[in-house]
């Protein structure tokens, strides 16, 4: 059957298709292997087909797009008003296909294969730096056993801990202490791992114009920058910096009615590591705001004298994601702005 309009609830095994022609009249339900997805679709005449953003959805989105059709990627929480009743493979299918044909709809950028290989570098290092702190806490906990306490940082740990370990006189047992020197060598293990993907991810950076512009500002370094890139891609598709801003769910969330606008805690909606590598720049660029001069620094230093550390960080995150979005939809280089421009 014909169709001009589809939905595609994607899964491990399983797809479901929904489809409709120009007049809304439902054309085809079905359930596709995963091995027969691309071949059903090949025999079909070009349409938009719908996808919620999910674990491997960029993908199918550019093997659907080689065959000729507009595919457009949602976020579920987009797409759940629309689901009628129950959760099922069926209603969710519907529900995309409903979506997708909503003119004010938000769409996700489709990512390119040079893209989600760069964030696999980052989630890896996630990954790893998690472990490392896994790994700390561990330690710590066992050393507390033995009444023996280091100071916060995994600075101090690394540096105190093979003292600890030579210490006969601290009362660890012989079996605790060879077990924590098997603990040492495992932390110095994922220190090298830590390592080797910032590395990378530093090389990445500094291959892309685009981030090396990102990196002129205070506060954005290999990691943000490349993320950011590899994230967004085109910046256009953003209305402007405040929408840019608003996607990585740093704008107030608001509860505004009758007239009167009420404004409360960021939304917290996106991507949560680019809002984290954003706000962790923000709060080292404000410890030197107070020795900068430019209008950003100036500005930033006047926010901590009536606000709290962490918001003054998150709102200078925020202005930093519009800088962001101006300099990659605009393709322009960043220009540090003095004081008079305040």
């Amino acid at each position: 059957m014909k169709f001009t309009r589809c939905g595609l609830d994607i899964a491990k095994r399983v797809f479901q298709v929904h489809g409709v022609d120009e007049a809304g009249v439902v054309r085809v339900q079905r359930m596709l292997p995963r091995g027969k997805v691309l071949e059903y679709f090949a025999q079909r005449e070009s349409c938009v087909i719908g996808i919620e953003a999910c674990a491997g959805s960029h993908y199918w989105a550019r093997e659907l797009g080689k065959l000729g059709h507009t595919v457009k990627l949602m976020a579920a929480q987009f797409v759940q008003p629309y689901r009628k009743s129950g959760k099922n493979d069926t209603n969710d299918a519907e529900a995309i296909c409903e979506a997708v044909a909503r003119p004010n709809m938000r769409f996700v950028p489709i990512k390119s294969v040079e893209q989600q290989s760069v964030l696999c570098w980052h989630r890896a290092r996630s990954l790893a730096v998690g472990q490392r702190t896994a790994q700390v806490n561990q330690i710590r906990g066992l050393l507390g056993e033995f009444g023996v306490v280091v100071p916060q940082g995994i600075g101090k740990l690394r540096e105190q801990l093979p003292r600890i370990l030579e210490d006969a006189e601290n009362g660890l047992g012989d079996l605790a202490r060879q077990l924590l020197s098997d603990l040492l060598g495992q932390l110095r293990h994922v220190d090298e791992q830590v390592e080797h993907y910032e590395r990378q991810i530093r090389q990445l950076a500094r291959s892309s114009a685009a981030a090396e512009r990102l990196m002129a500002i205070q506060g954005v370094g290999p990691l943000t920058a490349s993320a950011v890139v590899a994230s967004v891609g085109d910046a256009r598709v953003f209305k402007n910096g405040r929408q840019f801003a608003a996607w990585l769910g740093l704008t107030p969330r608001q509860h505004s009615s009758g007239g009167k606008s009420r404004l409360g805690p960021i939304t917290k909606r996106g991507d949560v590591y680019l809002r984290t590598l954003l706000i962790h720049g923000a709060r080292s660029s404000l410890t030197r705001a107070a020795k900068q001069q430019d209008a950003k620094s100036l500005w930033a230093a006047r926010l901590m004298q009536r606000r709290p550390l962490n918001v003054a960080a998150v709102a200078l995150a925020a202005k930093h994601a519009r800088i962001i979005w101006a300099l990659l939809a605009r393709d322009v280089p960043y220009r540090t702005c003095g004081a008079e421009a305040i």
